[in-house]
C-alpha cells in the first residue's frame, strides 16, 4: 500500500504551509528553502491531481480539498508523533541519544568521542544527525548540540560557543593567482556576501564557483584543494591542525552560534550530565 502513499516529507510541508498560511513561514518552520516547499506542494497536488492552495502573489489560502488534506494530515502527524515518543520504553539503559548536524559530528564530534568514551566506558551512546533540527517534544532525543538552534518546550537550552569565520584554501593553492583560484560557496553564513556584509577584506572571491548546502562538504572541498572557502573556526580546527588549511587572512567574522537542547526528562540523568560537562569543557579547549 505504500505505493499508494504521497511522500511523507511532502505532507509535512504541506502540514506547515496551511497552518501557517505562509510557504515563507513554512520553509523558516522547516529550516528549508521557499522553493523547496514550493516543490513539495507541487508534487503534492500533482499526486492528488488536483490543487491544495489558491495563489495570489504572496499569500495563500486553501481549497475545499486543502482544507480535508489538512485535518487528516494533522491527525496523522500527531499520531506518528506519539507513536515515535512512546518507544522511548523500549531504550537501553545506559543508552544517551545525542542529535547533531552532519559536519559537527565529522568534522568536530566523531574526533572527540575517544577521549569521551574513555572517561565514560558505560554510556551507550547513539550519534544522530539530520539536516533539520529535531522537535524534542515528540522525538527520542535526549541531547541536541547544533548551530541552528533556538528554545523549544520541555528543554533546556544553552548558547555554548560563538563561532569565528575566515577565508582559507589548501596550501597547494597558495601558489595560484587570486584570481586563478576557484570559489566555494557556502549557505548561511558560509556564503562569502556574509564576510562581505561583516566587512571582510577582498581575498579573491568571486560570485562564480562551486556551491555547497552542506558546511561540512564545503569543508572537505576546501581541505581538497578544490578552491577558497570561508570556513569555521570550529568545524576548520582539525584540518589546519594536520596542514590541510592556510588562512587567506587574519581577520575573522561573526560565526554560528553552537548551543545544545536538553530535553527535561533526561536533563538530571547521570549520563547527560556526563555528557553535558565533557562536551562544554571540549569545546573550551577549542576556543
Amino acid at each position: 500500500m505504500l505505493k499508494h502513499w504521497p511522500p511523507l516529507n511532502a505532507l509535512r510541508g504541506f502540514e506547515a504551509a496551511a497552518r501557517l498560511g505562509s510557504f515563507h513561514k513554512a520553509a523558516e518552520e522547516l529550516h528549508l528553502t521557499q522553493s523547496a516547499i514550493s516543490q513539495q506542494i507541487r508534487s503534492l497536488e500533482s499526486f492528488l491531481e488536483q490543487p491544495l492552495f489558491f495563489r495570489n502573489g504572496r499569500s495563500v489560502a486553501l481549497t475545499d480539498a486543502g482544507f480535508d488534506l489538512l485535518s487528516t494530515t494533522q491527525a496523522l502527524l500527531q499520531q506518528l508523533a506519539v507513536g515515535i515518543r512512546r518507544l522511548e520504553q523500549y531504550r537501553k539503559p545506559n543508552q544517551l541519544v545525542v542529535n547533531t548536524t552532519p559536519a559537527f559530528a565529522r568534522h568536530w564530534l566523531v574526533p572527540q568521542l575517544g577521549d569521551f568514551h574513555r572517561r565514560h566506558p558505560d554510556v551507550d551512546l547513539w550519534l544522530f544527525t539530520s539536516d533539520e533540527v529535531p522537535d524534542m517534544a515528540t522525538q527520542t532525543i535526549d541531547i541536541a548540540v547544533r548551530d541552528d538552534l533556538s528554545a523549544q518546550a520541555e528543554c533546556s537550552f544553552r548558547v555554548l560557543l560563538e563561532d569565528r569565520l575566515y577565508p582559507a584554501c589548501h596550501p597547494s593553492l597558495l601558489a595560484t593567482p587570486a584570481d586563478g583560484r576557484t570559489t566555494l560557496h557556502g549557505e548561511r553564513e558560509m556564503d562569502w556576501a556574509h564576510w562581505q556584509v561583516q566587512g571582510g577584506a577582498d581575498v579573491g572571491q568571486r560570485s562564480q564557483g562551486l556551491n555547497f548546502s552542506d558546511p561540512g562538504l564545503l569543508l572537505d572541498a576546501a581541505s581538497g584543494g578544490l578552491g577558497i572557502a570561508l570556513v569555521s573556526e570550529l568545524l576548520a580546527s582539525p584540518a589546519r591542525a594536520q596542514g590541510l588549511l592556510q588562512p587567506l587572512s587574519e581577520q575573522r567574522v561573526r560565526g554560528p552560534r553552537w548551543a545544545w537542547l536538553v530535553h527535561r526528562d533526561s536533563e538530571g540523568g547521570p549520563l547527560t550530565r556526563s555528557f553535558c560537562l565533557w562536551l562544554a569543557n571540549a569545546l573550551d579547549r577549542s576556543e
